[in-house]
């Protein structure tokens, strides 16, 4: 399994851009917890530093398009260097107003515009690989692989040094290390010209209409939304159960074993290559994660809800992982960036209104209002995957059927070339997630078309395996 990771990573400046990478998201994983720990120590208050974490998270989701479509016309290094600036100077204006007392106002603004600016710098890396691996579908899902378990890598170290400074330095150091991480790793980053993607053509075909008309898509951003206020009631509720616990320090720890979890499961997924149906990879995933996060509200100590989460965190990475590969089925070729970002930006709708809800709970009945918060988003990701499973069994269907006509493949390819334009340079990780999807239509060919066949005569064999 390492030999397939050490492969990717040999390529030149592959290492460097990776490694720079890493430090200049770890902002990610510190950002919103450092401003829960800090408003709440200040403010006295779980609503409050709730929503000014959701502040962030929205700006993010709506600022973060806009910065990659500038990133696409005019590269990364020119349009990320001045955002990097922006967004720093921003959350240092936030930790002066919040050492101030200042009004919760004065926390939205510098919250908002820390996020709109703040950038994903993990689309830049994936952005990068695609790049430099473009020419082999393999290899840039093993890096991609590789990315999604340094992601969570990032949410195991961040969150522990965040909580550690905060609580035993200061309220406000825990927003200090992110600062100098955006910064300092961000810039490094940047510096590498040499790998960094073409920009795009100064005009381009635009297609009109949205990705979300499309069967099946508009159910799975509704997942992902789910599966966003998972994370985001998490986060609030376990700073609030150690609280009450006694070990507030051991919050930051309690969420890393939960991203420990997910960072296994993705080092693991990503080095194999699966053949089973990509949907029903996608509903064991959410259904899995569903029922796992019921357990956190049943916990009564920080060691047991240590060790359910690290269970449950194995269902992370991979339902994410298919559920972009699913959109990037379908969705047409040409118009894979507005799919992902629509995920992404369920994802992040999702960890804003769950941190705000779970807050405001947490405030009127303590931590284990949070978690009930988190049993509700759970429930709400199983019915929204339940939905959504007989469209993508439809497309499922099709793509065979489809495939199966040479006639019809050709005219598929015809059609798709001509709704295409050409990929966002910050597209890297659907690019990826399309071509596994193609690998799976063809891996899986036949034992679908046997599936399909048993389906005919009355369904699946009680007990048979997925």
């Amino acid at each position: 399994m390492l030999q397939t990771y050490r492969d990717v990573l040999a390529r030149p400046g592959a290492f460097a851009f990776s490694a720079t990478g890493i430090v200049a998201r770890l902002p990610m994983s510190m950002v919103g917890i450092g401003i829960v720990l800090m408003v709440s120590a200040l403010y006295g208050s779980y609503g409050l530093a709730g929503r000014v974490s959701a502040a962030v998270v929205i700006a993010q989701a709506i600022g973060g398009p806009q910065l990659a479509r500038l990133v696409d016309r005019h590269g990364q290094a020119r349009v990320m260097r001045p955002a990097i600036l922006v967004s720093a100077t921003s959350i240092v204006a936030l930790v002066v107003a919040a050492s101030m007392r200042a009004p919760s106002a004065w926390l939205y603004v510098t919250a908002v515009l820390a996020g709109a600016t703040i950038g994903s710098f993990g689309s830049l890396v994936r952005a990068r690989w695609n790049h430099l691996l473009g020419d082999d579908p393999r290899r840039v899902h093993t890096a991609y692989s590789l990315e999604s378990a340094l992601d969570e890598l990032v949410f195991v170290v961040g969150p522990v040094a965040a909580t550690a400074l905060a609580t035993s330095v200061s309220p406000v150091a825990g927003l200090v290390v992110p600062v100098v991480a955006m910064v300092v790793g961000g810039l490094a980053f940047l510096s590498l010209r040499g790998t960094e993607p073409p920009t795009a053509p100064a005009h381009e075909p635009r297609v009109r209409g949205s990705v979300l008309q499309r069967p099946g898509v508009v159910v799975i951003v509704l997942v992902f939304v789910a599966i966003g206020s998972i994370f985001g009631a998490t986060d609030v509720a376990t700073v609030a159960f150690a609280e009450e616990s006694g070990r507030k320090s051991l919050a930051g720890v309690i969420l890393a074993v939960f991203a420990l979890g997910s960072l296994i499961s993705g080092l693991l997924y990503g080095a194999r290559h699966w053949v089973s149906p990509l949907y029903r990879r996608f509903a064991i995933g959410v259904v899995a994660l569903a029922v796992g996060v019921c357990a956190f509200f049943l916990a009564e100590s920080l060691w047991v809800l240590a060790a359910v989460m690290f269970v449950t965190g194995f269902a992370i990475a991979p339902s994410i992982i298919n559920g972009n590969a699913l959109v990037a089925a379908l969705v047409p070729p040409g118009r894979l960036t507005e799919g992902l970002t629509w995920v992404g930006t369920g994802l992040s709708i999702g960890v804003s209104v769950g941190s705000s809800v779970a807050g405001s709970r947490i405030d009127a009945g303590g931590s284990h209002a949070g978690f009930l918060v988190v049993v509700v988003s759970g429930a709400a990701a199983l019915v929204a995957t339940l939905v959504a499973l007989p469209s993508l069994r439809r497309h499922a269907a099709a793509t065979r059927q489809r495939d199966a006509d040479p006639e019809g493949a050709a005219h598929a390819r015809q059609t798709a070339a001509a709704e295409s334009e050409p990929a966002s340079a910050t597209a890297g990780a659907t690019i990826a997630a399309c071509d596994l999807a193609a690998e799976h239509r063809e891996d899986a060919e036949d034992r679908e078309d046997a599936e399909h066949d048993l389906d005919a005569g009355g369904g699946r064999p009680p007990g048979a395996p997925a």
